[in-house]
């Protein structure tokens, strides 16, 4: 339960600190206004993240477990490529009526803005794709039965997963440099769609 309570913390305050960079920019928004606005002092602030730019990490982090959780549970008689592509059309679309699931790819899409300015936000971002595509090494080899320890993936799981998980991001940050909505043609499923096509021959050889 107190492990559950603090991932709850850390979400609600990665929310506060996306909602205030939105409204008032990176530069203007400090630590202490995030902590202040989401119910919390300074000190508990930073027991959690070190920068105000690091507490947005949960926020990115759920959006990248999504996709991955996503191809874990797609259905098992599918293809790695097919499982790739369900799994990517399922996370990065909104279901309609989903007012949560729209306003997060939104805030996602402002950071990833700032992002192109911001060493320090840009870096988080970096470091939860990273962290997806090795948990998407891991679910890839369980999906095919092989070994799923971080010391026993295969070079080919793992450029199947790096190239997936480009592929995604390469997506979603194309989408953000747009002004397309979440859904049709260009928004960011359709363009992971794209990119994953484009891909076809490394992410069937797995």
């Amino acid at each position: 339960m107190t492990e559950r309570r603090k991932a709850a913390t850390r979400l609600d305050i990665a929310r506060t600190a996306a909602a205030l960079f939105v409204e008032r920019g990176l530069r203007d928004t400090r630590a202490e206004d995030i902590a202040r606005a989401a119910g919390v002092a300074p000190r508990t602030f930073y027991r959690y993240f070190a920068t105000k730019e690091e507490a947005i990490s949960p926020l990115l982090s759920v959006g990248a477990r999504s996709w991955v959780e996503a191809v874990r549970d797609a259905p098992a008689e599918l293809s790695v490529a097919n499982a790739l592509r369900h799994a990517a059309a399922r996370a990065l679309t909104p279901a309609p009526g989903d007012a949560a699931a729209a306003e997060s790819l939104e805030w996602v899409r402002s950071l990833l803005r700032m992002g192109a300015r911001s060493p320090a936000l840009q870096s988080v971002w970096n470091d939860a794709c990273h962290d997806a595509d090795t948990t998407l090494a891991t679910v890839l080899a369980a999906r095919a039965g092989l070994p799923a320890g971080p010391d026993s993936l295969s070079l080919e799981l793992r450029l199947v997963a790096g190239v997936a998980g480009a592929a995604v991001r390469a997506a979603v940050e194309t989408w953000a440099a747009d002004d397309a909505p979440a859904t049709g043609p260009r928004g960011p499923a359709a363009l992971a769609e794209r990119c994953l096509v484009a891909a076809a021959d490394v992410l069937g050889s797995a």
